[in-house]
């Protein structure tokens, strides 16, 4: 029976293997062995593990890892960020037709017969920070002391109108499911500084308007190893599913399993030449080193006063917003490169006075906090926090209009993000929009029609590979060099496209 079973994996190895992928195999395990041989092993530990100038990154980074404050549903840029007096006079009146210039809008509110122009109810405070002056609303008091630290780009634009697949492209480059995730790419790209921590962690902060799915496809990892894929923390029972041992089986008992378990990956992995069977070798060790690592993470029993003070009283409670903002920069110390934070609810068609209201006391201070915390530690010059959405919000009304209350519908022609930390200017604002916040417009007010193509950039304007270009830039990554060869093709973050944003880096 074992001779049948080993003729059969055997018989399996040689159907998944061509006659051009065994001479392929063979030359390049010589020509490895003979490079290694002249070359030393430091050269090859570097560019394994993508940690060193030269041997992972192409460029000297500005920023040692990334904390991306993900608020998913699109929030209204007309009612946080771009500051729009001029629409109070157009209060009620359609949209003119040449600022929608027979663009696309979703099916919500293509069969309305008017669009009536919706100016926001919320007052706004000017922060003299550069010669424009950064505008905030007063829905975000906390983020607004922040405000010196802030880049906001007011021109962020994307393709995509509805919601799965403009996430799924923010996230993954590509509208179409299955390519990794940013934080794959970085973890591809940078490897880890923590041995006894996951390269890339996710947080799912509490919302009272849970209106969107978050699919595990926006922290995966595609067709890359597995390893490169995000770690989805808890904020109730185990951090991570089977963290702790089962009842009766000891720390010891648990390591013999897992070095049983190695020895017949290995043994398969060289019967099969199965790549995936050392991939389950690595995660089974990872998961090993995590029960002890997390746990120490997720008590926040030790944290003085004082935090809680910086990030607020919510803080305390697991699993919200501020909580997972203190997490984060946790994890930021402990070596952890691609953190990310999802905040569900942000797609107010109706109610958005009172969902957006809702929202904001949800991550206001808890993002205030977080930029508090790391410039007091020494940590925000290395380290680059990201906020915005998949989209934004339309400078008209979805359904009734009221001056206390209103519905806006979604709008991908422009939207706001800001930017912190990291390597990027403080205090600024980049980009403009028209009178009405629907379109990207120059400096006199003229609309503007950016592509996403990289030989036709237009500046002043972000796309969102631009965005990713950019961050990917921070951290010492060339986004053109980049690449994870699949199905005979090289794929990149960015596709074929993408711009560094150079005008706003320091």
């Amino acid at each position: 029976m074992k001779d049948e079973m080993l003729n059969g994996f055997a018989h399996e190895s040689q159907l998944m293997m061509t006659r051009r992928q065994l001479f392929g195999r063979s030359a390049l395990g010589l020509g490895t062995a003979a490079m290694a041989g002249l070359m030393g092993p430091d050269v090859f530990g570097a560019a394994k593990g993508n940690a060193k100038l030269n041997g992972g990154l192409h460029h000297v980074a500005k920023a040692k890892r990334v904390i991306y404050l993900f608020m998913s549903g699109g929030p209204s840029h007309l009612d946080l960020w771009d500051y729009k007096p001029k629409m109070q006079a157009m209060y009620g009146k359609d949209l003119p037709k040449e600022v929608r210039d027979g663009q696309r809008i979703t099916g919500m509110t293509s069969r309305q017969k008017t669009l009536p122009v919706c100016p926001t109810k919320y007052k706004f405070t000017k922060h003299e920070n550069n010669a424009d002056g950064l505008w905030v609303s007063e829905l975000l008091p906390h983020t607004a002391t922040v405000a010196k630290e802030l880049c906001v780009v007011h021109t962020a634009f994307t393709e995509a109108i509805n919601h799965d697949p403009a996430i799924t492209y923010i996230q993954s480059g590509s509208q179409i499911p299955g390519r990794p995730s940013l934080g794959a790419w970085l973890s591809y790209g940078l490897g880890s500084a923590n041995e006894n921590l996951p390269n890339y962690l996710v947080m799912h902060a509490r919302t009272k308007h849970p209106e969107q799915s978050l699919f595990g496809r926006l922290w995966g990892s595609g067709f890359m190893p597995s390893r490169h894929q995000g770690v989805l923390l808890r904020s109730e029972g185990d951090p991570v599913l089977y963290l702790n041992n089962p009842a009766g089986v000891s720390r010891e008992d648990r390591r013999a399993q897992l070095d049983a378990l190695a020895a017949l990956n290995r043994a398969q992995g060289e019967r099969l030449s199965d790549p995936g069977a050392l991939e389950r070798i690595q995660q089974h060790e990872m998961a090993y080193r995590m029960q002890s690592s997390v746990p120490e993470l997720m008590d926040l029993s030790k944290e003085p006063d004082s935090t809680f003070k910086l990030y607020g009283e919510d803080a305390r409670t697991p699993g919200t917003f501020a909580a997972c903002c203190l997490n984060a920069r946790r994890l930021a110390e402990r070596g952890v490169r691609n953190i990310q934070i999802f905040h569900r609810g942000w797609d107010a068609h109706g109610n958005l006075a009172g969902e957006h209201g809702n929202q904001c006391k949800d991550i206001d201070q808890g993002s205030a906090g977080l930029i508090q915390d790391l410039r007091q530690r020494g940590m925000l010059d290395d380290t680059l926090v990201v906020w915005g959405g998949e989209f934004g919000r339309t400078p008209y009304c979805q359904g009734r209009l009221g001056k206390d209350n209103y519905g806006r519908d979604h709008h991908p022609r422009c939207f706001s993000i800001w930017m912190a930390g990291g390597g990027i200017k403080a205090g600024i604002t980049y980009g403009r929009t028209d009178d009405y916040g629907y379109n990207i417009a120059d400096a006199d007010g003229n609309q503007l029609k950016p592509q996403p193509d990289k030989h036709k950039w237009t500046p002043g304007t972000m796309h969102i590979h631009d965005l990713n270009a950019t961050i990917l830039h921070q951290l010492g990554i060339d986004h053109r060099r980049l690449t994870y060869r699949y199905q005979g093709r090289d794929f990149r973050l960015t596709d074929v496209h993408g711009h560094v944003v150079k005008d706003i880096i320091t």
